[in-house]
């Protein structure tokens, strides 16, 4: 039986499931997720509904991939992000690996107010956020939850006669101001030895829903070298992706960072940043000396479209 790969909350990420079976053609692709109505389940060759995560134990997620042969796991979703990265070291034991990086990145990632002063505290040009918006005197806000992604319940380019009332409605919100520019994401690939093996930088052309519809691969060595030099910082592994604005000026401001496979990261891959490959190989030993970073130099661009499947 062929080694298999989990793809946890595998949801409609239809893109994700085409990329693997394109560039880890042998392995077999099982799809994971709380809901038994995904459209992923008719992409990949075995869908597991599986329990929600406060109600499987260790063990029991263990034996399900004995039982399917599954030795790699990539999660998709924040909320997932800390209950695996404590297994993380405990599923390496019995021969299960997941591109997941280690508890204290998760945590910094995962939290707004310490990823802001992490990375003020080592000169990095960060977003300054706050938990209170008095005494700050921005022409306009941007206001979202401190915790989880930022794309969720985030409110942009805010009057500051309106931040009062919008923030009602977040849990815990954090307060940033609001910069005019152009967004990247910025995909990095950080090896186990910690040190970041390559990034490719994609403009944001179209978002919906805090997901790039259209993106394309932009030239901007400078933010590379800035988001490996981050992801490195935060100790971070496995497949990153940063968030980072260019305002008028061309001066970068980093947002945030997603410590997982994003959404459009299906186009850095075919640009050459081979993650699940390298993920793989890490995980079987092998250095990746011998498996160098080679950007693709065509120029490319990726649509995000509806598409029907006929069964």
């Amino acid at each position: 039986m062929n080694d298999a790969i989990l793809i946890l909350s595998s949801s409609n990420k239809i893109p994700l499931i085409e990329v693997l079976r394109e560039t880890v053609p042998q392995m077999k692709l099982i799809g994971g997720d709380v809901s038994s109505e995904v459209l992923s389940q008719y992409f990949v060759d075995k869908f597991w509904k599986m329990p929600h995560l406060q109600n499987m134990g260790l063990e029991e997620f263990v034996l399900y991939c004995k039982q399917q042969n599954i030795r790699f796991i990539i999660p998709t979703r924040e909320g997932e992000l800390e209950h695996f990265a404590r297994w993380k070291p405990l599923l390496k034991q019995v021969g299960i690996h997941i591109m997941i990086s280690p508890i204290e990145g998760i945590r910094y990632t995962s939290d707004k107010i310490l990823f802001a002063q992490k990375l003020i505290a080592n000169d990095y040009p960060t977003i300054p956020t706050s938990q209170t918006f008095n005494g700050l005197h921005y022409e306009r806000f941007v206001i979202k939850e401190r915790f989880g992604a930022g794309s969720k319940n985030l409110y942009l380019n805010v009057l500051p006669r309106d931040v009062e009332t919008f923030s009602k409605t977040l849990i815990d919100p954090v307060f940033q101001p609001y910069i005019e520019g152009t967004e990247y994401s910025v995909d990095v690939y950080v090896m186990q030895n910690g040190k970041a093996k390559g990034a490719v930088v994609r403009e944001r052309i179209f978002v919906v829903n805090g997901e790039s519809q259209i993106t394309e691969i932009a030239k901007k060595p400078h933010l590379e070298i800035l988001a490996m030099q981050v992801a490195e910082t935060l100790n971070l592994c496995g497949h990153v992706m940063l968030q980072i604005i260019e305002d008028l000026e061309g001066n970068p401001h980093i947002i945030e960072c997603n410590a997982r496979f994003g959404g459009a990261s299906t186009l850095s891959v075919k640009a050459g940043l081979d993650s699940f490959n390298w993920f793989i190989k890490e995980e079987d030993g092998e250095s990746l000396d011998n498996f160098p970073f080679k950007p693709v130099q065509t120029p490319l661009k990726q649509i995000r479209y509806a598409k029907d499947l006929i069964l």
